[in-house]
């Protein structure tokens, strides 16, 4: 079974996004800030992080480019899936150097979502589909 983290302080996305996964088999846990979700990897390292573009106190970018500096080799086993509301090309692009893998726009829904963690490698094709 995958697991996958939701670092989002929206809990209404949270919710969502915790439905859709465990809809779809995962194992899910989440996180409100950037720290919360690093110490959280110190514990259980995910197959994917859903992380949020802005949060309190530390960025998607920063924690995407902390992630990457405090795993090392253990962190390009994880999907970084960069969760945004605008499609800021320049923030994207600097997420994609910082190590987001994957990209996906809110609001999403289930489709998106599995077709996501599909592209990822985490899960069948025929489960987004």
């Amino acid at each position: 079974m995958k697991s996958c983290m939701i670092l989002d302080d929206s809990s209404v996305i949270r919710k969502v996004a915790r439905r859709i996964l465990e809809n779809a088999g995962c194992t899910v846990f989440d996180a409100i800030d950037g720290e919360e979700a690093l110490l959280l990897c110190r514990g259980k390292m995910p197959d994917a992080i859903i992380v949020d573009w802005t949060m309190p106190g530390m960025s998607g970018i920063e924690f995407i480019s902390a992630f990457s500096e405090t795993f090392g080799e253990l962190a390009e086993n994880t999907a970084l899936i960069y969760c945004t509301y605008e499609m800021d090309v320049p923030a994207m692009a600097r997420a994609k150097r910082a190590g987001a893998t994957h990209f996906i726009m809110k609001p999403f829904d289930q489709r998106t979502m599995l077709e996501k963690l599909a592209d990822a490698g985490l899960m069948s094709t025929d489960v987004a589909a």
